[in-house]
Formats: C-alpha cells, sequence, structure tokens
C-alpha cells in the first residue's frame, strides 16, 4: 500500500544525509590538496583580514606606446590584474587604484610571490636565429664543427594528429652549453641585425643611451657597436678589457642597448638580459634577444602575437604534465601555420647550427614579455591548436593561461612595495563576530527550549547539522576553488540563521494549527509539512537568489558575503528536507510528542479528560 501523500521514509532520508556528511568529511580529510595533521586538514582557508597576507604595490610608468598613463588605462589594468588574481576561483583578491599612477594587490596567505602578476603579459613566437655564452663570463666561445650536430636547451616537437606542439623538454645547467657560437659563413649576413634594424627611437631612448655611452666610455662603446658577431677573445684578447665595462652595468641600461651589443658582447649575461623592465623587447617588427637555460639567443621578428590567439587553458598532455593550450583565431591560425613552413624548411638558412634542434630544424621560441617559455623544434609544419611546454605545475600552467586569455596590460608596471600584512585588527573582530555568533545562537537555543521544549532538540540538532556541513564545505571548497573566509563571509553566515529560525517557525506554527483543526499529532506532521514546505523553499529561494544577484553585480569582500550566505542557506535546505522533517516524523510516534508539557504543542493538543456519560434531555412540559 502506497503511503499518503506527503509522508515519507524517515530512515531512508536521514540515510542520505548520513551518506553526503560521509563523502563530504571524506574530501575534506583524503581529497587532492589535503597535507599535513588532521588539525591542518580541518584548516579553512582564511582571508587577508584574519590571517594577514601580501600586499603588493605596483607604480605605473608608461603605456605600450610610451606615454604617460591616463586613467582609463589604468582601470584597464587594474581589471585585467584582479581578472589574473582570481583566475583560480573565489580568492578575495582585492586589486584597488591607488592616486593617478599606483595599484595595490592585496592576496590572503603568507609567501605569495606576486612579482608576475603585474608582468605585461606580451605574447610573441620567434624563430631562434643563434646562440652563444649567456654567462657573461669573459671566456672564449668555442664555435661548433661545421655539419655536427648541436645540442639544445630544448627537446623536440613532433605534431600530433591534432597538429599540436608536444615537444618533450629537458632542462639543462644554467650556462651549460656556455661553448656555444654562430659558424660563421657567407651568408651569415642574411640573419645578422644591423644598426638600421634598430627600434625606432622614442622619446627618452636617445637620452639614456647616451648615459650609457658615458658609463662605459667611448672606447668600449665603439667597439661593441663595431662587432658584427659574438666577439671571439681568443682571436683578440684585448677585447676583454674594451669590453669588460657592460658586465657593470643595470638591466634597465642594458635594455636601451641596440640588439646587436645585447647579443654579441660576451659580458653582457642572462642575469642581466632576464631582469630588463617589462616590455624591453615588445616590439615585433625588431628582432631580440632572450635567455633560457643559460643560454644567449638572438630572436627574428615576430611572425605571430599573442592578439592571434584566441583562447588559452592549462591541461595535461598525453605524459600528464601541465602544458598551456593555445587556440588561435583564424587569422592568427595562417600565420602560425606559415611560421612553422619557414621553422620547418629553415627558409633562407636564417637559423644557424648553433640554434637548430636535435634533428637540424629551426626552432620556434614562446617568448613572454622578456623570457623565453619554451623553445621546440618543428618537425612538420602544424596546421592546428598548439602547446606551450614547460617545466609547469598546476598552478603555473594555470597563471600563465590567466594572463594570455585575459590579455596583455596597457601599462608597464614597476614593482615598488610587497610586504606581509598581520590580521592584528582582523583577529579582534574574528573573536566579535564569533562572541556576537554564539551569544545568538545560545539565546536562539534558549528560547526554542522555552517556548517549544521537545521541539527544541530538533532546533538544537538542525543548526548542529547545519554547522558541521558548512564547515566541511568552507574547508573542501578552499582547496578546490580557492574560496577564502574573511569577515565578510562570516556576516553572510550569520544573517542565514536568521533565514534558518524561519524555517522552523513556519513549519512548527503551521504543526499547531493543523492540531487545533481537531488532527491527531501523528496525521498532523505530514499535513503541515505539505502546507509549510511551499512557504520554506520560497523563502529560501529568494535568499538564494538574492545572493547570486549580489555575488554577480559586487566585487571585492562583497562576493565573499553573498557566495557564504548563498551557500548556508543551501545547507539549510538540505537538513530541512533530510533531517528535520523526517525527525519530525519519528518524533510524531512517540508518547512524549503527545504530551503538552514535553511536546511544547501547549494548547494546540487536546486536554486528556475522562469522558463523562451525555445527559438526556428532559421534554418541556406543556
Amino acid at each position: 500500500m502506497a503511503p499518503p501523500q506527503g509522508q515519507m521514509r524517515p530512515g531512508r532520508q536521514l540515510a542520505v544525509l548520513g551518506a553526503i556528511f560521509i563523502v563530504l568529511y571524506l574530501l575534506v580529510f583524503f581529497a587532492a590538496g589535503a597535507s599535513g595533521g588532521w588539525k591542518e586538514r580541518l584548516e579553512p582557508r582564511l582571508g587577508l583580514d584574519l590571517v594577514g597576507g601580501t600586499r603588493l604595490t605596483l607604480e605605473a610608468t608608461n603605456t605600450v606606446d610610451g606615454r604617460p598613463p591616463t586613467s582609463e588605462n589604468l582601470e584597464e589594468a587594474r581589471q585585467i590584474i584582479e581578472n589574473r588574481v582570481n583566475a583560480y576561483g573565489v580568492a578575495e583578491a582585492e586589486v584597488i587604484t591607488e592616486g593617478d599612477r599606483n595599484i595595490v594587490i592585496s592576496l590572503p596567505g603568507e609567501n605569495r610571490d606576486l612579482s608576475d602578476v603585474g608582468s605585461a603579459a606580451e605574447l610573441r613566437f620567434r624563430k631562434l636565429l643563434k646562440a652563444t655564452d649567456g654567462s657573461g663570463v669573459l671566456n672564449a666561445p668555442v664555435p661548433p664543427e661545421a655539419g655536427a650536430p648541436v645540442p639544445s636547451p630544448s627537446g623536440s616537437a613532433a605534431p600530433s594528429p591534432s597538429g599540436s606542439v608536444e615537444p618533450e623538454v629537458t632542462s639543462s645547467p644554467s650556462g651549460g652549453q656556455g661553448g656555444m657560437a654562430p659558424t660563421p659563413s657567407p651568408d651569415a649576413s642574411a640573419a645578422e641585425p644591423s644598426p638600421s634594424a634598430e627600434a625606432p627611437v622614442v622619446e627618452g631612448i636617445e637620452a639614456q643611451r647616451k648615459a650609457v655611452e658615458e658609463k662605459v666610455g667611448a672606447e668600449a662603446w665603439q667597439t661593441a657597436n663595431g662587432l658584427q658577431a659574438p666577439a671571439d677573445l681568443a682571436t683578440d684578447p684585448s677585447l676583454a678589457d674594451k669590453l669588460k665595462p657592460f658586465g657593470e652595468l643595470t638591466p634597465r641600461e642594458v635594455a636601451v642597448l641596440p640588439v646587436p651589443v645585447q647579443y654579441n658582447v660576451p659580458t653582457i649575461g642572462c642575469a642581466q638580459l632576464d631582469e630588463r623592465p617589462p616590455a624591453s623587447i615588445k616590439d615585433e617588427t625588431q628582432q631580440a634577444v632572450a635567455c633560457e637555460s643559460g643560454i644567449k639567443y638572438l630572436l627574428d621578428q615576430a611572425k605571430v602575437l599573442g592578439t592571434d590567439v584566441s583562447d588559452a587553458n592549462a591541461v595535461l598532455d598525453q605524459t600528464s604534465q601541465w602544458v598551456v593550450s593555445l587556440d588561435f583565431q583564424r587569422s592568427g591560425q595562417e600565420k602560425w601555420t606559415n611560421l612553422t613552413r619557414e621553422a620547418f624548411n629553415n627558409e633562407g638558412q636564417a637559423c644557424e647550427a648553433s640554434a637548430l634542434g636535435q634533428d637540424g630544424k629551426c626552432r620556434v621560441a614562446v617568448v613572454l614579455d622578456n623570457r623565453i617559455v619554451s623553445s621546440p623544434e618543428i618537425q612538420g609544419v602544424l596546421t592546428g591548436s598548439s602547446q606551450i611546454t614547460g617545466s609547469f605545475t598546476q598552478a603555473d600552467a594555470a597563471e600563465l593561461a590567466g594572463n594570455l586569455r585575459y590579455g596583455a596590460l596597457p601599462v608597464t608596471f614597476e614593482e615598488q612595495e610587497q610586504q606581509n600584512v598581520t590580521a592584528t585588527l582582523g583577529e579582534s573582530h574574528l573573536r566579535a563576530g564569533l562572541l556576537a555568533a554564539a551569544i545568538g545562537m545560545l539565546l536562539v537555543i534558549i528560547y526554542s527550549f522555552f517556548y517549544y521544549r521537545l521541539l527544541g532538540s530538533v532546533i538544537f540538532l538542525s543548526l548542529v547539522l547545519s554547522a558541521l556541513l558548512l564547515f566541511g564545505a568552507l574547508v573542501f571548497l578552499g582547496r578546490s576553488i580557492g574560496f577564502t573566509l574573511t569577515l565578510a563571509g562570516i556576516a553572510g553566515i550569520i544573517v542565514s540563521l536568521g533565514v534558518a529560525a524561519d524555517s522552523f517557525v513556519i513549519y512548527f506554527e503551521r504543526l499547531k494549527d493543523e492540531i487545533r483543526e481537531g488532527r491527531s499529532p501523528r496525521s498532523a506532521v505530514p499535513r503541515a509539512w505539505v502546507r509549510a514546505r511551499r512557504t520554506i523553499i520560497s523563502a529560501n529561494a529568494i535568499t538564494i537568489m538574492s545572493a547570486v544577484v549580489l555575488y554577480a553585480v559586487s566585487v571585492g569582500t562583497v562576493k565573499g558575503f553573498a557566495f557564504a550566505l548563498g551557500l548556508a542557506t543551501v545547507i539549510d535546505l538540505l537538513v530541512v528536507f533530510l533531517f528535520r522533517h523526517p525527525i519530525m516524523a519519528m518524533l510524531a510516534r512517540t508518547k512524549a510528542f503527545l504530551s503538552p508539557r514535553v511536546s511544547g504543542l501547549g494548547r494546540a493538543l487536546p486536554p486528556r479528560t475522562e469522558p463523562t456519560n451525555p445527559r438526556t434531555r428532559r421534554v418541556k412540559e406543556a
């Protein structure tokens, strides 16, 4: 026989709630990201205002075209940086503008490296033309024998069925390739940078170069500009003393040197080149110099740019290594195909032996800002999507994909200050907030036991279960999507406590109404649930929708408030269906539930009186 409408099987629904509870805490203790002892595994991710964190101040220098930044440029850069730091989920990052040049970034947690968050993230694909020693030490380079295979710091890339670049990347010690130098050939001039090929001089560059010339001296400057290839100190030992001053230049001073000087002067090493200011080699129409694994490379013009990429994502390749998958736009895909064709055929013999891969094919460097991310050897003409490979962790790949996906910054920044922020004020606020929440919950429990008596235990157990489920969810979401609990989030949880209390009142008062209408407590429970259920769902649904809208349109810590409010309301709704009503159906079958003094139903229950004999009516005499 089917159960009446509105009736349920309490044991089954309580079992479902128990299964949810067990699965959630198994994820808390044993899911990916859980480490340390039991105490560490039960710690939620706390925000900057509770545990402190890292604060970085970036100062805008110029726009990408060399002009002073405007307020519109600064706001665009702020939005891009905010998207980058929030790419992992709800991280409660705070990114604000300060004055007319500064952007301040605040992230919760200690030991966070924010040095790359303000990078321009300008992606360039350039062929490797030449290679030489990048150690910056005055040793004579040993040119490779003609026709002999030259080791490469990067592996090779074979086209996959989808057309992806999948290089097998191997690492080498810094400076390990320090004997590599280009082999002179009659056709070398075709790939030689010339002074006429320098980037157009923008305002201020000429003055900076003049200052560098005065610093190194006229003799060193003339000698460096006269080099047509990396200086061979074995042939002319006097070059060592003449070029020595270039090793004392700062990265900023090295950045203003002509491309041939940066490449040909052996005392300019990778330590200086890697630390050049952002956007030092952004001009895609000019050749450039960059390093990888201690090797200094001369790079061709950029034939494919970051703007040709339509999407970027961090994925695992077939070897379970993290890579960044790139999808090109239609015009960008054509450029990429042409570039891989040039590299595969080594058109014009532009790539010299020192820069070729293991199979004698040209390599294409993936250059992000001033650094080479990877340089796979092209072993086929690629017509599909590609992958940027390297020794990436999941976080590194996700960060790079986010930088490329959200675009390059319109302004170049310099890091001014990075400091750790203590949470002394936040701790006092946290203690006050938790004390207020504890007092409020205690008052609710005392009132519920005073007014509802036995039913007060249902309220108490429901709140305990909701708190345990919410705590487990906060811990798990902190590891999985980066949700960070802040003071605003705690406020959202406290507000949700009022929504939970409302659902109790609606249900219990509806139950009293059913009993007053003459129904027994056992039959009144399912009927009261059917009538109160719609009201409870409507009230919680409105709260959840409000939280969703607030989360969608808000920024900063308000997002944390909305997220915590919505999460706590959903969990309360789950407890209402899987615990509160089932436990009420079980209590309705007990004798204590029928006692007005114990159950808390009070005057709603009919009084227990002994039946009396009905009175006989007397017929009124005429």
